[in-house]
């Protein structure tokens, strides 16, 4: 007896379609997830490289019995500038962070930018990078130029100076513009110490996060320091509240804003458009900073601003509300 058998049946091409369209969906809805747990790795990673950074300023002060400088540099006076050799604080934690033998390779006598120290100075390292940012391992400093008439268009023109190490992290300098004096951790030849933390090391920011995005795609750091007769330009135009008066174009910022950030102009943590020497991270609306004690926190862009910069100084004697921020 033969057995009939019943043709098999193929999709057709609606029901195909909506087989695709429901993988799509579900593809869809799994995306942000995926993407969720990676940027969750990421901060994570970053935090624990500020954790790091914590732990190598500790150990340098057990060290050398005071924090590592901001930066060490000579001043012209007749110039009114830095003459180096502009190693900051991140070159100085070398040994801390495990990198003794290219802390040995740098001769902290002579410039960033001079020739002998040409090998070290492009040297990215990953405990200064955060993942979560596009900074570019090794990007060209700059100086500034001439401004020439192109077709009625007024050209500012910059020259460059030398390839260096990127890096997203930057020391805290306080409120001002980044230079000598600061009123925060890091300045130009700094050599303070815990007693000089009248605020408290649980209430006083240390290191703070820059992202290549800060100020239209201008927010360059680096681990080495401040790179002599270098500059950084700020350039929000007319529309940037920071604009010097009457200034609708770029303007110049210290070299020092290489390695060191500040709190004010108006602008909390995570503004894209501040300035380029202030802080910004790829984590959302704010950025991580590492407090003097060694914990990481998250600062909200939303935080007061007020508490914002008292957090950025060492010794104002501020009042601090833990349960604001």
């Amino acid at each position: 007896m033969s057995i009939r058998r019943r043709p098999l049946r193929a999709f057709t091409l609606i029901e195909l379609l909506v087989v695709i369209a429901i993988i799509g969906v579900l593809v869809s809805l799994l995306l942000p997830a995926v993407q969720f747990a990676r940027e969750a790795a990421r901060r994570t990673q970053c935090s624990n490289n500020l954790k790091q950074m914590g732990l190598a300023i500790h150990n340098y002060n057990d060290v050398h019995h005071r924090f590592p400088p901001g930066y060490v540099s000579l001043w012209d006076v007749r110039l009114g500038e830095d003459t180096g050799s502009g190693w900051g604080w991140a070159a100085f934690l070398l040994p801390f962070v495990e990198q003794e033998g290219l802390s040995a390779q740098i001769n902290f006598d002579r410039n960033i930018e001079f020739d002998d120290n040409a090998t070290v100075r492009v040297n990215p390292l990953g405990v200064y990078f955060c993942p979560s940012d596009e900074m570019p391992r090794r990007w060209m400093t700059t100086r500034e130029g001439m401004f020439t008439l192109q077709d009625g268009t007024v050209i500012h023109n910059v020259f460059k100076v030398v390839e260096v190490a990127g890096a997203n992290y930057a020391g805290v300098y306080g409120i001002g513009e980044p230079g000598v004096d600061g009123d925060g951790m890091f300045f130009r030849n700094s050599n303070l110490t815990f007693r000089d933390v009248g605020d408290g090391l649980a209430q006083t920011m240390f290191i703070g996060e820059r992202a290549r995005r800060l100020n239209f795609g201008r927010g360059f750091a680096t681990w080495t320091g401040s790179v002599t007769k270098a500059a950084l330009f700020s350039c929000g135009g007319a529309i940037d509240p920071d604009a010097p008066p009457g200034q609708n174009g770029c303007w110049k910022e210290d070299p020092c804003g290489m390695t060191l950030g500040h709190t004010g102009e108006g602008h909390g943590p995570g503004a894209d458009t501040g300035d380029t020497n202030q802080f910004l991270s790829e984590h959302g609306w704010g950025c991580q900073f590492l407090y003097g004690d060694g914990h990481v926190r998250f600062l909200s862009g939303s935080i007061d601003y007020q508490l914002y910069k008292a957090m950025s100084t060492r010794n104002k004697k501020e009042l601090v509300d833990g349960t604001a921020y």
